[in-house]
């Protein structure tokens, strides 16, 4: 007979069985493994799976929410069952060979009639009030892009202002001195409420109500190259009510540079109402930072070379494009390759594996992976618009440029025109590109127009901009 149990002590999963010790055991979700420590062995044994990891050297947090596969190696888990559990760190329930994995929040909120008493418990809050930041950046499945690099000279600056963060679980790490709130759960909801100002660069998720004396801050998350909002192929009368709906929450709208300051104030119909056009915050440690500590962290030598394939999402699919075969690129350019999948497709596909490849999709702070990389692979990203800031070279892999172009999104401009690096469409087009000596040449004069017009103001002082107008124009007090 086999059983499962929590050790509270111990935060761990722990299935007991009877018979000999099997060899191996494994919990394997989307984005995170855990090894069991296997125990016993003749009449009983165990199997502890620890229900926290680090990743990428940092601090031990509890494991992302998923379906997990559990495997013990010949060991029937059909009639496995264990009800659902909420822990300090997550909310657990086996059933079979499935270990279901979510934020520790009360199930009684998650239904319905939960939901609608906190909505309505929020919209009747005071707010306002409380001297915080309610921080949020792609809807809480990370803690990273302008909001992390706004917290992070906010501290600095005004110690005293406290600092939410908005995560989906407790598996995504804040920023030291900052609180992690569940979204969803109370305090989410009170959080939010309270804070004087809120700094999102997504829209604003669930219901809002504005409170007196509160600002929002839309820092956005990319110069765009494809169309947006309101300028995205189709007439659709939702989509448009619902654009305008948002756009009018938002206070006060951050642009990397003035291509985008134009673009974004027509997309969102955001008129009457200021653009900050001060560089982006996230791009501060493209100039400031230190590739050698992030290669480190990810396990990678100083002398070998890094290339990151960076595409964006598609709207007609969930999961990452698989253009590259990133085990075979990185034989084929003797590289170590990072995969970073967009922020829309975290919860949806699994981490790449192979040799020298390194899944960096869950890794908090794109900046850092760009300042680490030695070549950018993209395709329609605004990823593009933050490492050219780096001088390094870009490489666009675009097998479906023409349906992307044509039918799926549109472009405000030609990229095969302006691209400051090769447009290509098969890897081994992709590979050739990488090693040809003479592409920085060719390309000199077209990166450098491309720097000065959507770079401008990347000089690792947008931080300091955007706090110093927060602070004068008293969103909060220092």
């Amino acid at each position: 007979m086999t059983t499962a149990r929590i050790d509270d002590t111990a935060q761990a999963l722990v299935i007991a069985g009877t018979g000999q010790r099997p060899e191996s055991a494994e919990l394997a979700g989307p984005r995170a493994r855990v090894q069991a420590r296997l125990t016993g062995g003749g009449k009983t044994w165990k199997a502890t799976f620890a229900l926290r990891a680090s990743r990428w050297g940092g601090p031990e947090l509890p494991l992302p929410s998923g379906e997990y596969e559990l495997r013990i190696a010949g060991i029937d888990l059909s009639e496995l069952r264990l009800a659902p559990v909420v822990l300090p760190g997550v909310r657990i329930a086996v059933d079979g060979g499935v270990v279901r994995i979510a934020a520790p929040v009360d199930p009684v909120y998650e239904t319905a009639e939960g939901r609608s008493t906190l909505e309505e418990r929020y919209v009747a809050q005071a707010g306002g009030t409380e001297n915080a930041v309610f921080f949020e950046s792609f809807y809480g499945r990370s803690v990273g892009c302008n909001p992390r690099a706004i917290d992070r000279e906010l501290a600095l600056r005004a110690p005293d202002v406290r600092r939410y963060w908005s995560v989906v679980d407790l598996s995504v790490e804040v920023p030291d001195g900052a609180i992690p709130v569940i979204e969803g759960s109370p305090e989410w909801w009170r959080a939010r409420g309270a804070a004087r100002l809120l700094i999102v660069n997504d829209w604003l998720r669930r219901r809002f109500a504005r409170k007196p004396g509160q600002k929002v801050l839309q820092t956005w998350h990319g110069t765009p190259l494809k169309r947006l909002a309101l300028h995205r192929p189709g007439f659709d009368p939702r989509r448009m009510a619902a654009v305008v709906k948002e756009s009018r929450r938002w206070d006060v709208l951050l642009a990397q540079n003035t291509y985008a300051a134009r673009i974004l104030r027509k997309a969102y119909a955001f008129f009457g109402r200021p653009i900050w056009v001060d560089g982006y915050p996230r791009n501060d440690a493209l100039r400031t930072g230190d590739p050698v500590a992030v290669r480190a962290a990810l396990g990678i030598g100083e002398d070998e070379r890094v290339l990151l394939y960076a595409p964006t999402w598609r709207d007609d699919r969930a999961e990452m494009v698989d253009f590259v075969d990133p085990e075979l690129l990185a034989r084929q350019t003797n590289a170590v390759v990072l995969v970073r999948g967009h922020s829309r497709t975290l919860e949806q596909g699994r981490d790449r594996a192979g040799a020298r490849v390194i899944d960096v999709t869950g890794y908090a702070e794109t900046a850092q992976l760009l300042l680490a990389a030695d070549a950018l692979i993209t395709d329609y990203s605004s990823v593009m618009f933050d490492y050219s800031v780096t001088g390094k070279p870009l490489y666009f892999l675009v097998p479906d440029l023409d349906h992307y172009r044509g039918q799926l999104r549109g472009f405000y401009f030609d990229l095969a025109e302006r691209a400051p690096g090769p447009l290509v469409r098969t890897q081994e087009e992709l590979v050739a590109a990488l090693e040809d000596e003479g592409h920085r040449e060719r390309y000199a004069d077209r990166y450098d127009a491309w720097q000065r017009q959507f770079n401008a103001l990347d000089d690792g002082q947008a931080a300091r901009r955007v706090v110093d107008r927060i602070l004068d124009l008293g969103f909060v007090t220092p």
